[in-house]
């Protein structure tokens, strides 16, 4: 099984092909880490990453793991115990921001039970699907929460999650009804957690989940001038998983 904590360095590149073609790409870093055992830095550096059970799930859990296992609960799934990879931002000088957070969950046997596939919108809401990849990390889910303005809540994601190595390689796909409007990618490197390394990191990519927000937003402008309709937003469905 793939050791944590680690970081990667990574692209993350979102395709649109319809309406319109266009293209968004920012660099970042993101981690890889037992929810169980969160990594231990020096106290200087502790502002550069924090994981904060309020982030994920309800946000009430005492832990992100004890969130994590009252999800599965509510689905029939009991790890007993077993291992789980997070990969995610952290919290840097105290803002993050979590597009896709995923979770691999593991028996314990070590075997792959599921995967937990947090997503978030840049309306403050959180949405998670219960995914079993086949073999090669691949899944497909209904899509079942509004994120970007411009697409309806309808489809299915088509995904391939497999778990990280020395490299991670993501991808997540809309389909919808005449084609594939909409593709996001997440490749890099593993880096090992080093103190230098991920000041580096954090020099090179300065405030990481503040620039991702913002790219985000910045990107949904540019697309609304250019005139792309906007889609009503569905009132938030009061469902414990997908609301703080």
């Amino acid at each position: 099984m793939t050791a944590a904590p680690a970081l990667y360095d990574v692209a993350v590149v979102h395709v649109r092909t319809a309406p319109r073609r266009y293209t968004l790409r920012h660099r970042t870093y993101m981690w890889l880490i037992d929810p169980d055992h969160p990594p231990e830095l020096p106290l200087l550096l502790r502002p550069l990453a924090r994981f904060d059970p309020r982030d994920h799930f309800t946000g009430r859990a005492p832990t992100v793991r004890a969130g994590l296992d009252a999800f599965l609960a509510e689905h029939g799934v009991d790890l007993e115990g077993g291992k789980v990879l997070m990969f995610a931002h952290a919290r840097v000088l105290g803002y993050v921001f979590n597009p896709l957070t995923l979770y691999w969950c593991h028996g314990p046997d070590g075997a792959q039970r599921c995967v937990v596939a947090e997503v978030h919108n840049t309306y403050g809401e959180r949405h998670n699907y219960l995914l079993y990849p086949d073999g090669t990390g691949r899944a497909t889910t209904g899509k079942e929460f509004y994120v970007s303005p411009f697409f309806p809540v309808d489809g299915r994601y088509r995904m391939r999650l497999p778990a990280p190595g020395g490299r991670v390689d993501l991808t997540v796909r809309l389909e919808r009804e005449g084609g594939r409007p909409f593709t996001a990618t997440v490749r890099g490197a593993r880096r090992d957690v080093r103190a230098r390394t991920l000041l580096r990191l954090a020099v090179r990519r300065p405030w990481s989940t503040l620039a991702v927000s913002a790219a985000i937003r910045l990107h949904g402008v540019r697309l609304y001038l250019r005139g792309l309709p906007v889609q009503p937003r569905p009132a938030p469905r009061r469902c414990p998983e997908n609301q703080r």
